[in-house]
């Protein structure tokens, strides 16, 4: 993934942040919730482990220890996920499994300006 590529993930996560915040407006998500997954497809991975991602999804620990590559795997459970159960997108959001991979993804970011 190029720089710019995460930075333009990187841009949602004040947004994703913010305390309080709804990211379902009637029946559909925010706009910027769907902007944001659109961007995401890029990142996507056809051959990850659900299983796996997930589990490391549910792991602080494991988010902040992630490679790029761990960080696309649970990248694409996230995406994948509203597929299979409505909702997804909202409960990775309000739980904040999401902004903690984009903070971990944003300490890699930093890594390559080094």
């Amino acid at each position: 993934m190029t720089a710019e590529q995460i930075d333009s993930l990187l841009g949602y996560l004040p947004r994703f942040e913010q305390p309080d915040r709804t990211f379902i407006t009637g029946p559909d998500y925010a706009d910027d919730v769907v902007e944001f997954f659109k961007l995401a497809e890029e990142w996507r991975i056809a051959d990850y482990d659900p299983v796996e991602a997930g589990e490391m999804l549910e792991s602080e620990e494991r988010i902040q220890q992630a490679s790029l590559d761990q960080v696309r795997s649970m990248l694409t459970y996230c995406l994948r996920g509203e597929q299979f159960n409505t909702g997804h997108w909202d409960f990775v959001l309000r739980s904040g499994q999401l902004p903690a991979l984009l903070r971990r993804l944003r300490e890699l970011r930093r890594s390559l300006d080094s």
